[in-house]
């Protein structure tokens, strides 16, 4: 993909390509980042179901955790994690320590 000057682009934020969106790291903004705890965790699939960057991992119906690269650590699958679940929470990204 080559990258197009201020002077090619089009105005008014045109997306020219449909499914481009993989080609864009978005997780480097990030701030608070989602921690799982699989102890908790029902695998409903909502915080999957809610994500608006679709970075929610799932393998074989189980909630494996984000990726990370996408993740903006917007808080949407923490939020929209069951409250008597309360699986997910959100870590600053400066204290977070694998």
């Amino acid at each position: 993909m080559t990258l197009k000057n201020k002077e090619e682009l089009a105005l008014g934020g045109a997306i020219e390509e449909a499914g481009n969106a993989e080609e864009y790291e978005t997780g480097g903004w990030r701030t608070y980042r989602p921690i799982w705890d699989f102890n908790k965790c029902t695998h409903c699939l909502t915080c999957w179901i809610s994500c608006p960057d679709s970075c929610i991992i799932v393998e074989n119906e189980k909630v494996k955790g984000a990726n990370m690269r996408f993740c903006k650590g917007c808080g949407v699958c923490a939020n929209e994690c069951p409250p008597k679940i309360n699986a997910i929470t959100m870590v600053e990204e400066v204290t977070f320590h694998k």
